[in-house]
């Protein structure tokens, strides 16, 4: 029973985002952009843009709209938003969904977990210099 479990969990599915447990996260993250491409283009600008709430100006100052004043392409972008929170969270085990349900944004929760398991750019910067040093000295 469990082996059918597990088997059910690694088969691709076009109704359903890939679950990322922990392990490769690189394969992950490709195939979840490409799931949430499929799914609507405005959701991955979502989680590329992050939280989105329009604004007003009144009286020479910013401030943000209410919900219900809301309209068209705002609107749409707001549930953009939702959308993505959703199919991100949805992606991950219990141990990475309370790290990324801590996130005010899409985009904090797709940078949270880039960090998590890529690392920062310098680190990546380090990693493939090591790789480069272990190599020549492999030769």
């Amino acid at each position: 029973m469990a082996e059918n479990k597990l088997l059910f969990e690694k088969v691709a599915s076009i109704n359903r985002p890939p679950i990322f447990c922990g392990v490769n996260y690189q394969f992950w993250k490709v195939r979840m952009r490409i799931f949430i491409e499929s799914f609507d283009r405005g959701v991955w600008d979502a989680i590329l843009s992050g939280l989105f709430i329009p604004k007003v100006v009144i009286v020479g100052q910013c401030a943000n709209k209410q919900w219900s004043d809301w309209i068209g392409n705002k609107s749409k972008k707001a549930q953009y938003v939702c959308i993505a929170k959703n199919i991100i969270t949805s992606s991950l085990n219990m141990d990475k969904f309370f790290k990324a349900s801590q996130c005010a944004s899409t985009k904090e929760m797709w940078d949270t977990l880039e960090v998590m398991h890529e690392g920062t750019s310098y680190v990546k910067q380090a990693r493939k210099y090591a790789l480069i040093q272990e190599y020549e000295l492999f030769k």
